[in-house]
């Protein structure tokens, strides 16, 4: 009997044998036996699930889950398309919106070592009586968390990987799970002004990070003293910048704002769309560098806490209808592309300052 170090208030050492990915940590105790048994879960969720939840399908295979769950998904997805094409009447929107949320509720929980049952039913039922009162302020909250619980899900359902272009292929899944959950909140039909959306969606989604990293990193302590450094220059950053560009949104000089729009324009009617800054300077090397540091480091988790500056404008995607399908991917790419630039010449620098322990294995925690 091993105490579940998250109630019993410590950590109690567990000492296992190092496996092919272990060589790093070998002959030392792990003392989160918890956090490091999710890594070898699947994106999607399995039976293990049913041990966190009520107990009513812990008869399951994992794979009767997983297909459960990717049929019930299937569902969502279904009636969010007849509802976008006017194919069927209109509350399918709303009923396939709650269950993708549902689902993917299920599954955030599920990966971070949770209660998937519990929290899975709670947001069923919630998006239930959203569509049944369809009262615009509950429709309008239902559909922000939606959003930022799919740009939390999309951060964490990626894997560590220590070559770079397996990173580059987590950063696409990340952000097609954010995109369909950002088609998953449209289904709501919220009324919202854009900018206001998306910084909501950021501030929950960092809040939800937040705590999911938490449990995952083990904690502050065990950030460490480069991990503390991380995290600081991270979040100052990322006000800084939203700060700025709030400030310059509304009290810039009338020649600096045609000039950006003339950009912008300029960028529309050639390239079919543009990069976005948050993204492409913040978002992107911060999941890209942080999935690569988890193969290496826990504290890699700290740095995709950050990753949701892609993922949660991503998930807002659908709510600007000023900005179509083809912009909106294309904008996404372009500001891939330019992240990927950076992350790879940060996470260069990484392995010359610290070494590359994993270069030949190691911890996928």
């Amino acid at each position: 009997y091993q105490p579940d170090p998250y109630q019993s208030g410590h950590l109690e050492p567990v000492h296992e044998p190092a496996g092919p990915y272990d060589t790093e940590t070998s002959g030392r105790p792990t003392t989160a036996a918890k956090v490091t048994s999710f890594l070898a879960q699947p994106r999607v969720p399995g039976a293990g699930a049913a041990r966190a939840g009520l107990g009513i399908i812990e008869s399951l295979t994992a794979g009767t889950v997983r297909a459960i769950w990717l049929a019930a998904l299937a569902v969502g997805v279904l009636g969010l398309v007849v509802s976008a094409f006017d194919l069927g009447p209109e509350i399918f929107g709303g009923l396939g919106a709650v269950v993708v949320g549902t689902a993917y509720t299920f599954a955030l929980a599920h990966r971070t070592g949770g209660r998937p049952l519990i929290f899975g039913s709670l947001a069923g039922v919630a998006g239930i009586v959203v569509v049944l009162v369809d009262n615009e302020a509950l429709r309008t909250g239902a559909a922000v968390l939606v959003a930022s619980v799919a740009a939390v899900l999309a951060v964490m359902a990626t894997v560590p990987s220590r070559r770079f272009p397996k990173t580059i292929r987590e950063t696409f899944i990340a952000v097609g799970i954010a995109a369909l959950g950002s088609f998953a909140a449209l289904g709501f039909e919220p009324v919202v002004m854009v900018s206001r959306f998306e910084y909501a969606t950021l501030a929950c989604s960092l809040a939800i990070a937040f705590f999911a990293v938490y449990r995952l990193g083990a904690g502050l302590h065990g950030l460490g003293r480069r991990g503390a450094i991380i995290v600081g220059i991270g979040g100052l950053m990322l006000a800084l910048t939203l700060i700025y560009a709030e400030m310059l949104r509304r009290y810039g000089s009338t020649g600096l704002m045609d000039s950006v729009d003339d950009m912008q324009r300029w960028c529309r009617i050639h390239i079919g769309g543009y990069p976005h800054p948050i993204q492409a300077l913040f978002g992107v090397p911060a999941l890209v560098w942080g999935t690569h540091m988890r193969s290496r480091r826990r504290q890699g988790w700290w740095v995709c806490l950050f990753g949701v500056a892609l993922t949660a404008p991503v998930a807002s995607t659908f709510l600007n209808p000023d900005v179509g399908l083809a912009e909106a991917a294309l904008s996404v790419v372009y500001s891939i592309l330019i992240g990927l630039v950076i992350a790879f010449v940060i996470i260069r620098i990484d392995l010359a300052l610290t070494g590359s322990t994993a270069a030949g294995s190691g911890r996928r925690a």
